[in-house]
């Protein structure tokens, strides 16, 4: 990190330079902020420009006589300004350093998280105007950790010719969280009923139309909970209006919106309009502050495709390049309605760094320096990622911190970012994990170890298995599955479900099974044997079909018509009656991608193939 102060002067120059912003740190300016030479044909030297003119001036290599553009020394040459340097700041950074990337910061606070990683810190307000344009002198784009800056300094810069990403235009909608859903409801995204209040009369009419309880916002700077109160009844208005500040302070109302989940959608758009979108994961808040992030969220497919059009077409309204995170609610009917817009990088985007092949601060310099857009597909099959928050003051609360962060260091998956900023609060982010695994139960798992929860409860162990049958008589057989999967500590359910008898159930078990949280089904019937093949075409999960044995066909129709499913719903088999190998089997697919499970199974198949070893030679 080289921090600068503006107005000092460099090796080559004691000229006078432009108004100068305080610096972290007084280190000399090195030879390639000097700066360029005038060109040979020049018939007189050019006009002396202020310091940090010439700094800008400077950032890359005089270009040789003949040579039109010099060239891009790695993935680019340009400088990047960001505007904050709070921890989304530094891991953007972080992500800039592993590319080559230079970041320089504008915070008014020396020691803050981004910068001991920044290539550049420049201590000063990123929302003064003055400041602001003195800062993007040095800077080939601008952008920003925090939607709180000056626009209207950004748009007036944007105009002189200077690069902001996202535009201007853009972070005037965001800030106003009125105008914001105004302009989502232009573009026919779906949203909570609102409308703008500025008197107590009109408010009371709000809680008319829209019931209660009444969601009572902020307009501008709310966040993480902040700016928000809920009314419970007409007499709570008055009150909850003074929490807020008064009507004077910008207040409008939503509809109370009974979600069942809420989740959110990491968006990337190039500079030339392409997006890309993250898998939708589901925030789990605390006290309003963003918590824990599971990725992917455990909802049916068609809600996931539901949630993500949503977003994508939410930032498609937008001008400008970037990564944006769209927050949604999945409402108990679900609806996808669109709750509010960041556009940066998000709390809800942390995990992207251990989870994804693309972390969403690396595609967010992508993104605005019109680079190619990376992969955002995950390469963990599932991910969470834990907020450290301050749960005391003061060093107590760093004490606990640091507690949770060793017992961290002992999970398998788990990856431990702190974001060393010097003063502990209570509900502070000061850091977060991430544990990544082979399944949402394991990492699920690892999440209860690592905040020391009762895993031993029944209630809290989530199956991995599913034994279905037809009816209570395949009992005898489908025991032997289940036999296995205990052997091997996988917890699983076993319950009755028919085709035939309870049409509805089964469509419904089938449907809800990969959300709660089921990896591999195992579905026993005799006769016609439906119930493997119906199942199977509900649910993305493998199915492995029991053929049961009945006096009829000696099983032989449930074979042939588990075998000869059409294309496109497969369904795998054992032969007639043998569930112990349909649990076997569960135990292999779960231990794809199960190391500890696999080392346990290969040492089950050592211990067989030993057995049969010594009856062949007794043979």
């Amino acid at each position: 990190m080289h921090a600068r102060l503006l107005g000092a002067s460099s090796r080559a120059s004691a000229s006078t330079s432009s108004p100068s912003l305080p610096s972290a740190g007084r280190h000399p300016c090195r030879a390639s902020w000097e700066p360029r030479p005038p060109s040979r044909s020049s018939a007189s030297p050019p006009p002396r420009l202020p310091l940090s003119l010439r700094a800008r001036a400077s950032m890359e290599p005089a270009p040789t006589e003949g040579q039109s553009d010099p060239p891009v020394h790695g993935v680019s040459d340009g400088v990047v300004g960001v505007l904050g340097g709070g921890q989304l700041g530094k891991m953007l950074c972080q992500a800039a350093s592993q590319m080559g990337v230079k970041v320089a910061i504008l915070d008014p606070l020396e020691n803050c998280p981004a910068s001991s990683v920044c290539h550049e810190h420049v201590v000063g307000s990123f929302d003064d105007g003055d400041t602001v344009r003195e800062f993007a002198k040095r800077c080939d784009v601008l952008t920003f950790e925090i939607e709180h800056v000056d626009a209207a300094t950004l748009e007036k810069l944007e105009k002189q010719g200077v690069v902001c990403e996202p535009k201007a235009s853009t972070i005037m909608i965001i800030q106003d969280k009125f105008r914001q859903k105004q302009h989502f409801s232009k573009f026919g995204i779906p949203l909570p009923d609102f409308a703008e209040v500025d008197t107590l009369s009109n408010i009371e009419k709000a809680g008319e139309m829209f019931g209660y309880p009444l969601m009572v916002k902020s307009k501008r700077l709310a966040y993480d909970g902040r700016g928000n109160a809920v009314a419970h009844d007409k007499n709570e208005l008055s009150s909850v209006v003074s929490s807020l500040g008064g009507f004077e302070h910008g207040l409008y109302v939503e509809r109370w919106t009974p979600f069942a989940k809420e989740l959110s959608v990491i968006v990337a758009r190039s500079r030339d309009g392409c997006t890309v979108c993250y898998p939708v994961v589901e925030t789990i808040h605390k006290d309003n502050i963003c918590h824990v992030v599971e990725a992917p969220a455990e909802i049916p497919e068609k809600l996931k495709k539901l949630a993500t059009s949503v977003a994508e077409k939410a930032i498609k309204s937008l001008e400008g390049a970037g990564v944006f995170a769209v927050e949604l609610f999945l409402t108990n009917d679900n609806q996808v309605l669109l709750n509010e817009v960041a556009p940066r990088p998000h709390n809800s985007g942390h995990q992207t760094i251990e989870a994804c092949y693309t972390s969403q601060y690396e595609q967010h310099l992508r993104a605005i320096l019109g680079l190619p857009l990376g992969d955002p597909s995950m390469k963990a099959p599932a991910a969470i990622m834990y907020n450290i928050l301050g749960e005391d003051e003061g060093e107590s609360g760093f004490v606990l911190a640091h507690q949770l962060i060793k017992r961290a260091l002992n999970i398998p998956g788990a990856s431990v970012h702190w974001y060393a900023k010097p003063e502990m609060r209570k509900q502070r982010k000061m850091g977060h994990i991430t544990i990544v695994g082979p399944s949402m139960f394991i990492v699920k798992t690892q999440l209860d170890k690592l905040l020391q929860r009762d895993t031993d409860s029944v209630n809290k162990v989530r199956a991995r298995a599913a034994i279905i049958m037809g009816s209570d008589s395949d009992l005898p057989i489908m025991k032997d599955a289940a036999a296995v999967l205990e052997k091997f500590n996988i917890p699983f359910e076993l319950t009755i479900v028919s085709a035939h008898r309870t049409p509805q159930r089964m469509y419904d078990y089938a449907l809800s099974a990969s959300e709660r949280g089921i990896e591999v089904i195992i579905a026993g019937a005799g006769g016609a044997a439906h119930l493997p093949g119906m199942v199977a075409s509900l649910t993305t999960l493998p199915v492995i079909g029991v053929p049961i044995w009945t006096k009829s066909l000696q099983g032989m129709d449930s074979l042939l018509s588990i075998v000869q499913m059409p294309k496109g719903i497969p369904v795998a088999t054992v032969a007639i009656g043998n569930a112990e190998n349909a649990g076997l089997l569960a135990v292999r697919m779960l231990a794809s991608r199960d190391p500890e499970l696999s080392d346990r199974y290969g040492s089950f198949l050592t211990l067989l193939s030993s057995k049969f070893k010594t009856v062949y030679n007794f043979m």
